[in-house]
């Protein structure tokens, strides 16, 4: 949640800089060399508007106060956690924080009988919108967890890598369709990998709270 908020703010002082004919990626709004920028008193801003990129700013550096140290207590309790040390160690891409997510929605995976299973509950099995007359094309049903979803992508999108093994499938994929469908691809597997790790982890140490 703290993530979007920031999120929002940064596409809010983007759109600012847009309507004022000033050319900053989105992606850049963060970096010191921005802010430098930004505080420059020739560039062309209205007063308004450099009252409301400070406020976005602020908000901004107060999503960070608080989302930072949550972000740093979340990779050590991965770290420690059982379940989410094994898929650290089984799979390239995920780390402490990710593991955490895929572990707390996923969870004590013998309640699912196969992978298939486990890839629907994520939300990102493809689904086929069809009648007698037509059949539209495949899109993900994004009915499981959206953090799950997150942390899947997240993960897959290392394997854009080269040393990561799964970059071969991924290159393959984005050939033949783009780097997002290849992501998704590859979260897919992931999501059957993480299935299998988690039902092989000892049952009293799934849920087990590290000191």
């Amino acid at each position: 949640s703290l993530v979007n908020q920031r999120t929002v703010w940064c596409q809010r002082i983007h759109a600012e800089l847009y309507q004022h004919g000033v050319a900053v990626p989105e992606g850049a709004i963060r970096t010191a060399k921005t802010r430098s920028l930004l505080a420059d008193a020739s560039l062309g801003l209205s007063p308004a508007a450099r009252q409301r990129i400070r406020v976005g700013y602020r908000i901004i550096d107060a999503t960070d106060a608080e989302a930072q140290p949550l972000k740093r207590d979340l990779q050590r309790f991965g770290a420690r956690q059982p379940a989410c040390r094994a898929l650290v160690e089984a799979q390239y891409g995920i780390g402490g924080l990710i593991a955490v997510a895929v572990w707390s929605e996923l969870g004590d995976c013998r309640r699912f009988s196969r992978s298939q299973q486990a890839v629907r509950h994520t939300g990102l099995d493809v689904t086929v919108d069809a009648s007698d007359r037509r059949r539209a094309g495949g899109f993900l049903s994004r009915q499981g967890p959206e953090t799950l979803r997150w942390a899947l992508y997240e993960a897959a999108k290392n394997s854009s890598h080269l040393r990561s093994p799964d970059h071969a499938y991924y290159a393959k994929v984005k050939d033949r369709h783009d780097g997002k469908i290849a992501a998704i691809s590859v979260a897919r597997q992931l999501a059957r990998r993480c299935y299998h790790v988690l039902r092989d982890v000892d049952p009293e140490l799934v849920y087990a709270i590290p000191a």
